[in-house]
């Protein structure tokens, strides 16, 4: 069995086992299993466990996987580490096509035996497993759930075209749960631990062919296949961008990773050669991490690496312009008919020129304009719109002419807009529309040299003489 079908049956079953399954709401086993039927899962449940009683959450339960009497597609383990290797006997016995154990107390405790039996079974039965010592996987799309967190606590993302993957479980949630509060939806998230099976190389050629994955971003600790992955790696962003933040770059990170998912973590200087050679994009932080995924899932790539600057504050102007610089980005001069026709537009004390200071009272119609002469003029590949609505003239008609203007242009348009409750209704506004809005110019700008970046990899940018 290929590992793409190996994903697909865990992320597309048919029918799910959870051996581990409880009544208990304070058990691993009980959360997945009522969460499994709290989002709708539309497969068969199997509850599993050794003391069933013959019902669990309501639904016919079982005392192993042996007593379901037809395959399960998709198995999630919750029992204590050393139950394990047994319930694996289990999986072979009842013909399991895909396994995820989300126990831990393997390698990552010093247990190395212990996850070597796991290694040898998954071989011997020829089921893929992920894990140990993980959450597993979630695909928005159909309702699979395998983290073991309460629904309550966690604000599930929305769908989208980003799909996420972490070798921790504690980032990985983290930032799913961060992400509810971005522009932006989740397709599928595979949180993978220990990696003792199923690991980095299989998993991004898995969404590389992903037909709902538009962009990867991926938390990393080690690689246990290093050419593999680069290949892998050179193979994916070839069709769409990865974005990778590589955790245990420090001496004392490194030593973090290796009590933790029990990884190699190497060197600093390895991996970003890596990630270059084979055109990652590496975010140095999780509040990059979001803020790539945010632009690679709404923004087309760029022509080019010029930057044009439209605000309705000065100083905010001026620090989106040290920002591009900062990046490595340009700011163009305007050519001459683009100016011409912003000077019609604008009041006298506007000067036309970039950055584009309308004034504090500008209002829609400035906006509208300023935003059809500078995204038509060829200097221009990328667009940094301040929307400061603490200004007299913004309001929702300023949000409402930027959403409209983003629907009909075809190079990046990204809008810097920072503030309290009357702001962050207007961001949520255009946000829901797939315009990307950011706090600070320094946020827009790191976003849109990073889709520079993988534009060059793409070989999207223009040619010049």
């Amino acid at each position: 069995m290929s590992h793409y079908s190996s994903f697909k049956f865990m992320m597309e079953p048919r029918s799910v086992a959870v051996v581990g399954a409880s009544d208990n709401p304070k058990k691993v086993g009980h959360i997945i299993l009522q969460n499994f039927i709290d989002m709708g899962y539309a497969g068969k449940i199997y509850p599993v466990n050794i003391n069933s009683t013959g019902r669990i959450a309501g639904l016919k339960s079982y005392k192993s996987l042996r007593d379901i009497g037809e395959s399960v597609d998709f198995v999630v383990i919750a029992v204590p580490a050393e139950v394990v290797p047994s319930v694996l006997d289990d999986c072979g016995a009842a013909k399991s096509k895909s396994v995820v154990v989300v126990s831990g107390g393997f390698a990552e405790v010093g247990s190395v035996e212990l996850q070597r039996q796991l290694a040898d079974k998954a071989k011997k039965y020829g089921f893929a497993l992920l894990g140990p010592n993980c959450l597993g996987v979630m695909n928005m799309r159909n309702h699979v759930n395998t983290m073991f967190l309460p629904l309550y606590k966690f604000d599930s993302p929305k769908l989208g075209g980003v799909s996420f993957a972490s070798q921790s479980g504690a980032v990985g949630s983290t930032v799913l749960d961060m992400v509810s509060n971005e522009g932006f939806g989740i397709a599928k998230f595979i949180s993978y631990g220990n990696a003792v099976d199923l690991d980095e190389v299989d998993i991004l050629d898995y969404l590389a062919h992903d037909p709902d994955t538009r962009v990867i971003i991926f938390y990393l600790e080690g690689v246990k296949r290093g050419r593999e992955f680069l290949e892998a790696a050179k193979r994916t962003t070839k069709v769409k961008p990865v974005v990778v933040i590589k955790g245990g770059m420090s001496p004392a990170g490194a030593s973090a990773v290796r009590s933790h998912t029990a990884s190699l973590a190497g060197s600093y200087q390895a991996y970003e050669a890596a990630f270059r050679q084979s055109g990652i994009v590496q975010a140095d932080s999780l509040d990059d991490l979001l803020d790539y995924a945010k632009i690679f899932e709404t923004e087309p790539l760029s022509k080019g690496p010029s930057v044009a600057v439209i605000t309705n504050g000065g100083g905010a102007g001026v620090l989106a312009t040290d920002s591009i610089y900062d990046n490595r980005l340009v700011m163009p001069e305007l050519e001459k008919e683009t100016a011409a026709t912003l000077r019609k537009a604008m009041p006298p004390i506007v000067n036309i020129r970039l950055p584009l200071d309308m004034a504090g009272d500008a209002d829609d119609k400035r906006f509208e304009a300023a935003l059809n002469a500078i995204g038509g003029d060829p200097n221009v590949d990328m667009i940094i719109t301040i929307a400061l609505f603490q200004t007299p003239g913004a309001d929702s008609a300023v949000a409402a002419s930027i959403i409209n203007y983003k629907a009909g242009i075809t190079k990046p348009l990204v809008v810097v807009s920072s503030g309290g409750s009357y702001t962050q209704a207007h961001r949520r506004m255009m946000e829901s529309s797939n315009v990307p809005v950011y706090s600070s110019p320094e946020q827009a700008a790191r976003a849109l040299a990073a889709l520079y970046k993988y534009s060059k990899t793409r070989g999207a940018i223009r040619k010049t003489k």
